[in-house]
């Protein structure tokens, strides 16, 4: 990326920064707006920016945002509460997201039937997570009842901590097909990847935040600081965890996790580091989806390729969603509402950004493409049904009630958990 093509970024930054109150309290969303532009400067449009797929800059720019998105979601979760007051969630990643990547492994093998049965896993690993920062008017809204909008940003905080394990499983498989190493090299090396990295992470994480409490404690920490250690640790737990033989992303998703549930005094700081850096990586990361990763695939498209998207914000997500609230005595509307809204974003980007630098598979480009248009569709889609989407189930709720049917559960109060991204979004939550 040259001067030009920085300063172009850079001036789009700057303009939305500008406009971001009227933005915000409209249909348009920042992940809309930046691939749009980027879509705009791209070889496809004007072609002010050409960016290659291989260009070290995108894929440096994804890894670090991955380091800080998977340490700054965890580290949102408290542990204690989510148990506690937290079911619905947990029963979506521990139900809902295997089932969904059961089924869009089978719907992949339908639709596409070159695919193996490892690629069509590695494909629906990597549009499991969901990313509900798409949709944010659907979790920062009154209008919606605190546990279920709370549910879909809890699910959104570790669906990508916790696919990722899988996704390396798979892909570290795809290294004995390819005759890279035997089955005894694969077995030490997942066995490294999958242990060191979270147990390093705890470590650094529990170690770094007892010493950030002692440090406040006696005065030693400033505020300007804090935010700065903080992201020292996601590193420090990353490059630790490599040099051990472990996986760093895995590391800094655990030190994550540690860190939000042992700090005392500084939990703010972390989702203040997210509302302004994390927004900024958010927002460079979809320009270059739009300026770079779009445009390798628009010529590629096939009516193959837009069937599977569909189905995978569909009924990979829905049924499997559907199957695992059974007992939870929710009203189908809300289920129906949980169901759709489950944007595929973020860590879907940043995951096969990781398979193509890293996996093996015959089939990559394809995953590569299917992966891209179902963001694409998930971008617009997603974001453009956030606000009439919560006020058509507001208004569903409302029906029910003046009904006297059951909505108990939907109102059952529980402990929230912070957003992320919310300040970029304040503007729809009166709405």
């Amino acid at each position: 990326m040259n001067e030009t093509n920085l300063l172009l970024v850079l001036f789009g930054i700057a303009l939305f920064a500008l406009f971001s109150g009227p933005i915000s309290r409209g249909n348009l969303t920042p992940p809309m707006t930046f691939t749009a532009l980027g879509l705009v400067l791209s070889p496809i449009a004007l072609g002010w920016i050409s960016l290659g797929l291989d260009n070290t800059v995108i894929h440096a720019i994804a890894e670090i945002t991955l380091i800080l998105v998977l340490f700054t979601d965890a580290a949102r979760i408290k542990l204690k509460t989510l148990w506690s007051d937290h079911d619905l969630p947990i029963r979506l990643l521990l139900v809902g997201m295997p089932l969904s990547i059961g089924l869009g492994a089978a719907f992949a093998l339908a639709v596409m039937p070159q695919l193996s049965l490892l690629e069509a896993l590695v494909l629906a690993v990597i549009l499991a997570p969901t990313d509900a920062a798409l949709g944010q008017a659907v979790v920062s809204s009154p209008k919606v009842p605190q546990r279920i909008r709370q549910t879909l940003n809890v699910e959104s905080g570790l669906n990508d901590g916790i696919a990722l394990p899988a996704l390396l499983f798979v892909i570290s498989f795809a290294a004995i097909n390819h005759g890279g190493e035997d089955e005894t090299d694969w077995l030490n090396f997942v066995l490294l990847q999958l242990t060191l990295g979270p147990l390093v992470g705890v470590l650094i994480g529990w170690l770094g935040s007892r010493a950030i409490n002692k440090a406040i404690e006696k005065h030693f920490l400033t505020h300007e600081f804090c935010n700065i250690y903080l992201l020292t640790m996601a590193f420090i737990a990353y490059l630790a965890a490599d040099l051990v033989g472990g996986n760093g992303f895995i590391a800094a998703f655990t030190a994550g996790i540690a860190t939000g549930n042992t700090l005392k005094h500084v939990n703010e700081e972390i989702y203040e580091f997210a509302e302004s850096e994390g927004q900024l990586l958010n927002l460079v990361i979809f320009f270059l989806f739009g300026v770079s990763l779009l445009p390798q695939v628009w010529p590629r498209i096939s009516g193959e390729m837009i069937a599977y998207a569909l189905l995978s914000l569909t009924l990979v997500r829905m049924l499997p969603m559907f199957i695992s609230l059974v007992g939870k005595r929710l009203r189908w509307e809300t289920s129906l509402f949980l169901g759709w809204f489950g944007p595929r974003g973020l860590a879907s980007i940043l995951f096969v950004l990781l398979v193509l630098e890293h996996a093996q598979l015959s089939n990559q480009t394809l995953i590569f493409d299917i992966v891209i248009l179902t963001v694409f569709f998930s971008i617009f889609l997603h974001g453009l049904s956030a606000l009439p989407g919560v006020n058509l189930y507001a208004t569903a709720l409302k029906v029910c009630q003046r009904r006297g049917d059951d909505i108990s559960s939907e109102q059952a109060q529980v402990e929230p958990m912070p957003l992320r991204l919310a300040s970029a979004f304040k503007g729809k939550q009166s709405r």
